[in-house]
């Protein structure tokens, strides 16, 4: 996956429809209703001990993922106004029998930028656009276990099985004497499959510290505020820290035994 990717959304202009004009517009009526009223339904619960398959913590983690990339911007930019940014995970695997949490997911950021359609030595006038590129990463983190240890894999298994078969020798043989062996005239299986709980992950909470550069700022040849730069390309620097827990489907036991 490469880590320079950009796009931009088309800007769509919507003009604003007279109220008067009612086979353009939608009419809604509403009333709001001060109170509602509602009635306790008495519980029904089990009162005995039982057994119950949930989600159980298998670890609870803070991984760090560092990042660096260069995003270019589809047109020159004279400053950023903002940028959002949301984490993304697309795989959270852990490698059953070890303890490696593979990890791989992106950064969905959003660029708030100005650009210049005209200046002068008062200053610079342009529109504000934005930018949404995904900036991946990947990594792998070793997992201890700190809640409960993952279920034991239980594996597939698979046995042959044959009968004791007496057959008649050829005529080279002396008469009283039979073939013993197994029969070669059949095949026998018995084969079983087990079909494991699977650890998944689920995400707590996600920080992000970057440090963004602008790259190959260029002054603008034209009349312009002294200070003023345009420039395409941008380097960032990212720390991604993400809580996470390691959850398994287990049976457990509730109340008494």
């Amino acid at each position: 996956m490469s880590n320079e990717a950009f796009g931009q959304t088309t800007n769509v202009s919507v003009s604003k429809v007279n109220a008067t004009d009612s086979g353009n517009c939608v009419k809604v009526d509403s009333t709001t209703l001060e109170n509602c009223q509602n009635t306790p339904v008495d519980l029904n619960p089990i009162t005995t001990g039982v057994v119950a398959k949930i989600p159980v913590v298998l670890a609870e983690l803070t991984l760090q993922v560092n990042v660096s990339s260069y995003i270019k911007l589809p047109e020159s930019a004279i400053e950023v106004k903002d940028i959002k940014k949301k984490l993304k995970i697309v795989q959270c695997r852990l490698l059953q029998n070890t303890n490696v949490l593979f990890i791989k997911g992106f950064i969905r950021k959003n660029i708030d930028y100005s650009t210049r359609d005209c200046s002068n030595y008062d200053g610079v006038c342009g529109d504000l656009r934005h930018c949404t590129v995904d900036v991946p990463f990947e990594c792998t983190t070793a997992v201890d276990f700190n809640g409960t240890e993952p279920a034991e894999l239980v594996f597939n298994t698979s046995y042959q099985f044959e009968y004791f078969n007496r057959d008649d020798l050829p005529g080279d043989f002396p008469e009283k004497e039979k073939l013993l062996s197994g029969d070669l005239s059949e095949f026998n299986q018995i084969t079983t499959e087990y079909l494991n709980e699977l650890p998944y992950c689920e995400v707590i909470n996600t920080r992000i510290v970057e440090f963004d550069e602008f790259l190959n700022r260029r002054p603008i040849y034209e009349p312009a505020p002294f200070e003023e730069r345009e420039f395409k390309k941008i380097e960032e620097n990212m720390v991604i820290f993400i809580t996470l827990k390691v959850l398994q489907k287990r049976q457990v036991q509730i109340g008494s035994v």
